[in-house]
């Protein structure tokens, strides 16, 4: 099976803000984004349940002219706070690159 780095050529986590974690997933080419697209994985349950987000505070958004998928969600903890362990949240990311992404449908 695929992972995202057989699709994207760069998958990034930061802050939007200090309430919000963002990722964006950038295609190889069309056909990469095409082919991520149609396999239906980055999905709302996906980030709930990698990240602990209830699914209707995430916001997935698919960027075709970018060939690129953003997905936005509220920080587990508020950037600065003394529990935050990634103040810029840039490793946030690291669960999802090994998951194994079956064939689109």
């Amino acid at each position: 099976m695929a992972t995202l780095l057989d699709y994207c050529s760069l998958v990034r986590s930061k802050n939007a803000g200090p309430f919000t974690l963002t990722f964006d997933f950038m295609c190889h080419d069309q056909t990469a984004y095409e082919a991520l697209v149609a396999t239906g994985f980055l999905t709302k349950g996906l980030f709930a349940s990698v990240y602990g987000t209830d699914p209707e505070q995430i916001l997935v958004v698919n960027h075709p002219g970018a060939l690129a998928v953003k997905v936005s969600l509220p920080r587990p903890t508020v950037q600065g706070d003394l529990h935050d362990s990634d103040c810029y949240a840039g490793q946030q990311y690291a669960p999802l690159m090994d998951m194994e992404i079956p064939p689109a449908p």
